[in-house]
């Protein structure tokens, strides 16, 4: 699995439930081992200090109860997740609903019958504790060990009593020296001689070292005044200090036989007790109230068992609970993540699947599943990558395309278009963009277009092909729209069989270029025109006119009216073949515009000046008024002043006389500003004839024209000019109804910055 790349939104959440359940699984570990402390706690205390019990019993009673409600309730909780997983039918639930069960089943069968047979054996094994043969024994043991000591102790004091018959006749003064002797005798540890007062007269033995030894009570005195003796063992009670355990034993001192008057006298010998016998005794003893203290608390060590058995089959039922979600999880969980797994991969989601670490055969499954989503997702990236390259190459050539100046046409073997170009849709003036699937040759205008390049296919197919393409020169007419000009554009045109059997088309507009090279062509006639013509109407005219002044005076009238005619006819048509070729010489010698701003407007009414009549500004000249609309918001533009005037000359003359003859003849130039293209239009409209069909495809051709005395060279010149200002010009007729209303000519020019 490549850990760079993020897990997906199943994968993750299956893994945080994972995590969430080991989590869980945790927390409840945790429980059952402080609940297995409690109850090595309540354990130890209830064998050791009945007492701490008894006395924190109802706390530890309700610490109990809590704990089992915790469990159970966790319990439940566990069978609450399960079920509603089950629900709604989770991939998995029922295998785990039946591992907990199993498991369920397999921890709480035995945890029951262990804790019947335990409740039995507590319950009874109790009551075994406190048998009468138990006491009795018990009570036998505690008795023999007192009748030991008793017996010892009486036995020292008769061996006490002999020694002091020996100290009747020894003064005070040399006691000590009897008393050492007395001492190795009894084997005693310490003895001592005391005066009837409770005062110290001798001593041999611990007592020698000890500045104030304990003397006997007055009532030990008495007690030995009264039987001849008194005997006690002492450290048997208290066991820390059992190790200087002892039997003492006191008796008189016979008085002298001269010493009625003398004071009383005691002797008191001290012997240690063996640490065997006291161990023993003191064993028996505890034993002895051990078994009364719990003999009196029976009733409480019954609950206390039961109520331990209880909380331990509450762990035990819990303990096979967990482990059934443990190992019901363990199983289940790779089955899930190749269930998730699976339902992404159908779903066409390849992201990084989660695989577990295992060392079984699921972990191993779900190792190679995600392996395989791994290799999956690697070849569909790759094949995205081929994918995008090919549509980064797609992109370009088609931005190729699209920037192209030529046009590109794809057809199929039918002709119905596959793809173009704008540089198609711009040459053939129609949106081919929109016509995918129609064929060429059905389109409105492109029709014996379609049809020559689908005739020109099949030839080509047939034809031994030495080139890969074919090329031909079309000359199509773009125009649309009745009331527009004709536009006839020259296109070369070349084809190309691709693969699949499409077709290629490729157009090239040469317009312009056959224009260029017309004008550059009419340009170079027009100028030897004029050189070759100019020299000899001069002298025709000459010759002429010194013919009639020398023979004029020589002729009858009648021959020398018919001289007067004919001179006057020949210096009329070398006038006419003068101003011919002044025409000819200035379209051929049109200088380079010098262009900067100018004021379109006041260029119009500089050259309408020449067309107003006396006391009218706004009418034209002698035959044909002119009506002038002009815009005050617009801004100069770039021309050259002299060739614009020539354009306004130009266009007001030739609109004068297409309305000639017409009734209510009218020319009305005008300007616009246009704040939308930032471009100022100049308009020249009449309401003459209009311009035939023939005429209009090449009305800015030299030498086309409709009028009879007409050189074809005013739109001529007028194109010139404006290709030398950039400007765009629109020639049409004006149209209403479907009848010529008359024609339109316009110039479109840039503004000066």
């Amino acid at each position: 699995m490549n850990p760079s790349r993020p897990l997906a939104a199943p994968q993750r959440k299956l893994i945080e439930s994972s995590k969430a359940w080991r989590w869980a699984i945790a927390v409840g570990i945790t429980v059952a081992a402080g609940i297995g402390i409690v109850l090595m706690f309540l354990l130890t205390q209830a064998t050791n200090n009945r007492q701490f019990y008894e006395r924190n019993y109802g706390r530890l009673f309700v610490l109990n109860m809590v704990v089992a409600a915790v469990l159970l309730a966790v319990i439940l909780w566990v069978f609450v997740r399960l079920a509603s997983r089950l629900r709604r039918g989770k991939f998995g639930s029922r295998l785990l609903v039946k591992l907990a069960a199993i498991f369920t089943l397999v921890g709480l069968v035995p945890g029951v019958l262990i804790y019947v047979v335990s409740y039995q054996f507590v319950s009874r094994s109790i009551e075994s504790w406190f048998d009468v043969k138990v006491e009795g024994a018990l009570d036998a043991g505690l008795n023999l060990g007192r009748s030991t000591l008793d017996t010892l102790a009486a036995d020292l004091a008769g061996k006490s009593r002999s020694a002091a018959e020996r100290l009747a006749e020894t003064p005070d003064a040399s006691a000590g020296l009897t008393l050492e002797r007395i001492r190795e005798q009894l084997g005693a540890s310490d003895v001592v001689l005391w005066s009837g007062s409770g005062q110290m007269i001798a001593s041999a033995g611990q007592s020698r070292f000890q500045l104030n030894p304990d003397r006997p009570t007055p009532q030990q005195l008495r007690t030995v005044r009264a039987q001849r003796m008194f005997t006690v063992v002492e450290g048997l009670d208290d066991p820390a200090t059992s190790n200087s355990a002892r039997i003492k034993a006191i008796v008189p001192v016979p008085q002298p036989s001269l010493g009625l008057l003398a004071e009383s006298r005691y002797l008191q010998a001290t012997v240690g007790i063996p640490p065997a016998l006291v161990a023993n005794a003191l064993a028996v003893q505890e034993a002895y109230r051990e078994y009364q203290e719990r003999a009196l608390a029976r009733e409480g060590l019954r609950r206390m068992y039961i109520g331990t058995l209880t909380l331990s089959l509450f762990l035990a039922v819990f303990g096979a609970v967990l482990l059934a979600i443990i190992l019901g999880n363990q199983l289940a969980r790779p089955l899930l993540l190749l269930a998730a797994g699976v339902s992404e991969v159908a779903a066409g989601d390849l992201s990084p699947k989660a695989a577990l670490q295992g060392k079984d055969e699921l972990g191993g499954l779900t190792r190679s599943f995600a392996d395989m989503t791994q290799q999956l997702a690697d070849a569909r990236a790759a094949v995205e990558l081929s994918m995008e390259q090919v549509s980064a190459a797609r992109a370009n050539l088609q931005t190729i395309l699209d920037n192209l100046t030529a046009g590109v046409i794809v057809l199929d073997p039918d002709g119905h278009i596959q793809a173009s170009n704008p540089g198609a849709s711009r040459i053939l003036r129609i949106p081919l963009e929109t016509l995918q699937g129609k064929r060429l040759a059905l389109l409105p205008g492109l029709e014996t277009f379609g049809t020559a390049v689908q005739q020109r296919f099949d030839e080509f197919e047939t034809e031994t092909q030495i080139v890969d393409h074919w090329q031909q020169s079309f000359e199509l007419n773009t125009t649309r729209a009745p009331d527009t000009h004709a536009n006839l554009v020259t296109l070369v045109v070349r084809g190309a069989q691709m693969p699949g059997g499409a077709r290629l088309l490729v157009l090239d507009d040469i317009s312009e270029i056959v224009s260029a090279q017309r004008a550059q062509a009419w340009g170079e006639v027009a100028r030897r025109l004029a050189h070759e013509i100019k020299n000899p109407l001069t002298p025709i005219q000459l010759s002429a006119e010194r013919l009639e002044m020398k023979l004029a005076d020589k002729l009858p009238d009648a021959e020398r009216a018919l001289l007067a005619k004919s001179v006057h006819t020949i210096v009329d048509q070398v006038d006419s073949m003068k101003r011919l070729v002044n025409e000819f010489r200035d379209y051929a010698r049109l200088p380079a515009a010098e262009l900067k701003p100018v004021d379109l407007n006041e260029l119009v009414h500089d050259v309408l000046h020449l067309y107003v009549r006396e006391g009218d500004a706004t009418r034209g000249a002698a035959q044909v008024p002119v009506r002038v609309e002009l815009d005050p918001a617009c801004p100069r533009i770039l021309g050259d002043p002299q060739q614009l005037r020539q354009v306004i000359h130009n266009l007001l003359q030739n609109a004068q006389d297409a309305t000639e003859g017409r009734p209510h003849p009218e020319v009305v130039i005008r300007t616009q500003w246009s704040e939308a293209s930032k471009r100022v239009r100049l308009l020249v409209l009449d309401n003459g004839t209009g311009f035939p069909d023939h005429i209009l495809k090449r009305a800015f051709e030299p030498y086309v024209t409709t009028k009879a005395k007409g050189t074809g060279l005013g739109l001529a010149v007028v194109k010139k000019i404006a290709d030398e200002h950039a400007a765009r010009i629109d020639l049409k007729n004006r149209m209403a109804e479907g009848v010529i209303q008359g024609a339109q000519v316009s110039l479109s020019f840039g503004v000066a910055s």
